[in-house]
């Protein structure tokens, strides 16, 4: 997976005098820019926090990081007469050639907390089973 992939884009709004203070810091050599300054604000908070993090991941019994569904391991689950909840805090994945039928067949529920890439008509179809 590229770089790219492993990232999501937000947008924020920020209020014009706490933007203003950033530029500050940016002119005055502090952060390389404006990305630089709120990454670094958010990776501070998430340390700040992170036995809280770490506690409600194992108390949700997330996934920590990624993890991808294939079609394949979906057809070994559904031949098992088996499904799957994805749980994931990070980035969960189905496959492209996965169809709608065996997500279906298979998948009992999903809770992404950041990113959740499937095939459009997968996503629909998984709709009422996504919180």
């Amino acid at each position: 997976m590229g770089e790219a992939d492993k990232s999501e884009k937000i947008t924020i709004n920020v209020g014009l005098v706490d933007l203003g203070q950033i530029d500050l810091l940016v002119d005055e050599g502090f952060f390389a820019n404006r990305t630089d300054f709120i990454r670094t604000a958010i990776r501070r908070q998430l340390d700040d926090r992170s036995g809280a993090v770490d506690r409600t991941v194992a108390r949700r019994e997330l996934t920590l990081g990624s993890e991808h569904y294939s079609r394949h391991d979906l057809e070994a689950l559904r031949n098992a007469g088996r499904m799957v909840e994805v749980r994931v805090l990070g980035l969960a994945s189905i496959a492209e050639d996965v169809s709608l039928e065996l997500a279906l067949a298979t998948i009992a529920r999903v809770e992404v907390l950041g990113a959740f890439r499937a095939p459009q008509a997968v996503k629909t179809a998984l709709a009422s089973r996504t919180s």
